[in-house]
């Protein structure tokens, strides 16, 4: 798998705007996904993980808390996962994740940012082929055969399993994130992970020319100004 991971999810920069984004970010995935999975982080893993990746990324408490509070209301907020994808500035692959409560204007806000840096909005498909959906567990140890024991002992099909620099990284099926979770901390108690969530990951990266950066940066700060975008893969080589 690589370590690539790490690079191809596009964040962004550190300012009170994106902080801002950041914020509506978490919030918006951590009502969704207390909402469908209920509100205590010990009986839904996904969004246990979720909190904690919050919090690494410094979200205030209080915005986490009004997140559940609203779930836990069920406030009337009826957001829908949506993704798309396309062909991004010099041929690269690119798929967009976004949480919408409404379909149409997200769909024409993505479309936008497509039209506007030279790249093309695809059908359903046209690029997924080319990722493989994940579930990625980072953490500190050394010892790879014990991970892996643990985790076929509790049945989890497992993709691949890393161990560099004093970190063991796992990857899984993103159908198998709950599971394999759940068997990394029946065997080694509370895990500290770095990285624990889902992403889609490149099987191959694209070359993109000193000519194409300029649009297809232009494609990916358009993106990460869209409220209701939540995440950007793309194959472009860094």
């Amino acid at each position: 798998m690589g370590r690539a991971y790490q690079n191809r999810k596009e964040s962004m920069a550190k300012t009170s705007d994106a902080n801002a984004k950041l914020y509506s970010k978490y919030s918006r995935e951590i009502y969704v996904v207390a909402k469908s999975g209920g509100v205590e982080p010990d009986g839904n893993l996904a969004l246990r993980g979720l909190i904690e990746r919050a919090k690494k990324d410094q979200v205030p408490g209080h915005v986490i808390d009004k997140a559940l509070d609203k779930a836990k209301g069920g406030s009337g907020e009826d957001f829908s996962a949506a993704r798309y994808e396309g062909i991004g500035p010099g041929g690269c692959m690119v798929i967009v994740e976004c949480l919408t409560d409404n379909p149409n204007r997200t769909f024409g806000d993505v479309r936008n940012c497509f039209t506007k840096s030279k790249s093309k909005l695809g059908t359903p498909g046209c690029a997924a082929h080319m990722f493989d959906h994940c579930a990625i567990f980072a953490f500190a140890g050394d010892d790879e055969e014990a991970v892996l024991d643990a985790l076929m002992m509790a049945d989890v099909d497992v993709t691949d399993i890393e161990c560099e620099e004093g970190k063991v990284t796992v990857f899984a099926p993103h159908t198998e994130y709950a599971n394999a979770k759940r068997a990394l901390m029946e065997a080694f108690g509370e895990v500290d992970f770095d990285v624990d969530e889902i992403q889609f990951l490149p099987q191959t990266t694209s070359p993109l020319a000193e000519d194409d950066r300029p649009m297809f940066d232009k494609l990916m700060e358009m993106l990460n100004f869209l409220d209701d975008v939540q995440n950007v893969y793309h194959n472009a080589e860094a």
